[in-house]
């Protein structure tokens, strides 16, 4: 497995991919590529003689490798396929996480950069009145770290047919009389159905509530997947199958098509569906990974908080710690308020 460096062909220095300009920028010299300009460069340590030495420790310990520029030893996760050396800081792409059968078809690219994310970040923090202050400082703030995670996207044909009972009631007075007049009609729905993007977290280890989260991404920027697009950032490999998923996708797809063919009824006062039958023509999948702007926190009551945001419209998604004192102090001073403005009017009486 190659340990693969983006290099700049100016300088000699790390080349990685820039959100803002959708480009890959040097931060020595400055100098900035396209994707297309990307691809046509040898990364370092591509070549077989050039492969640094690497050790597979174990399916709990991950694997171990030599940094292409300082040639640290490192050790990652299993599931790592992008990552920075520890000591100079280099942003290295484990090839071998991502190629073969775990070779990605798809990738959304970052379009929120690290400034503009912690930007957002604060307005977010800001906004919540119970944040404890260590929540803010400097040392949290640089926690956020860029990640593509792994996804499998599901795209789907069915055909599908609704049997419903329809209700129409009239209610009407003639006199001293009340009249009610009920029409009941049997309703049936036939079509073809088809649903896109499908999204699924393909991430063991990642909390389903924070993968899910900062879903949908616009699948219209979405780019045929190439390994520079990790440079700078971290990532991680797949360790669901699209088999471990199946069950829970083919269950959404009928919930959707269901409600996609009752809603193509109208005109009756109640409804209600006796049957849905679909069926599934055609279905591919994508495996896609997707950018995600990460933030932990450990509370003082010791639980771990996450916090995430989509990277590239900034959507955010995560449950925040609460200063108990905070919550305490507004309790006390509306408390307060009330008891004085109860003798203020007992006075006034």
């Amino acid at each position: 497995m190659a340990v693969i460096s983006y290099k700049c062909p100016n300088c000699d220095g790390e080349l990685v991919f820039h959100p803002a300009t959708q480009k890959y920028k040097c931060e020595y010299c400055a100098s900035a590529f396209s994707q297309q300009e990307l691809a046509q460069m040898k990364p370092a340590a591509e070549e077989e003689e050039r492969m640094p030495e690497l050790r597979e420790m174990g399916e709990e310990d991950g694997l171990m490798y030599h940094c292409p520029s300082c040639g640290a030893e490192i050790v990652t996760d299993r599931t790592t396929a992008a990552t920075f050396c520890y000591y100079c800081h280099n942003p290295v792409v484990l090839s071998g996480r991502v190629s073969g059968e775990f070779l990605p078809h798809k990738i959304i690219p970052f379009s929120i950069d690290k400034e503009k994310a912690t930007e957002k970040f604060l307005q977010y923090v800001h906004s919540k009145k119970f944040v404890p202050k260590a929540f803010f400082n400097k040392q949290q703030i640089e926690k956020i770290s860029g990640v593509y995670f792994p996804y499998w996207m599901a795209d789907m044909d069915m055909s599908g047919t609704l049997q419903a009972e329809g209700k129409n009631i009239r209610v009407w007075r003639s006199g001293e009389t009340e009249y009610t007049e009920t029409k009941v009609y049997h309703v049936q729905r036939s079509g073809n159905i088809h649903l896109e993007d499908i999204t699924k977290n393909a991430l063991k280890k990642n909390s389903l509530k924070l993968a899910e989260g900062v879903l949908p991404y616009d699948v219209s920027k979405v780019q045929e997947f190439h390994m520079g697009y990790l440079s700078g950032f971290l990532a991680e490999k797949r360790d669901l199958e699209r088999t471990d998923l199946q069950a829970e996708v083919a269950k959404d797809a009928e919930e959707f098509g269901g409600k996609l063919l009752r809603d193509t009824v109208s005109g009756y006062s109640h409804l209600n569906v006796r049957g849905c039958q679909l069926r599934t023509e055609r279905e591919n999948w994508d495996y896609i990974m997707l950018p995600v702007w990460t933030v932990t926190y450990k509370g003082r009551d010791g639980k771990m908080y996450y916090y995430s945001m989509n990277g590239q419209d900034g959507k955010v998604y995560g449950e925040l710690p609460v200063d108990a004192a905070k919550v305490w102090i507004l309790g006390a001073a509306i408390f307060m308020a009330v008891f004085l403005l109860g003798l203020l009017g007992g006075w006034m009486l």
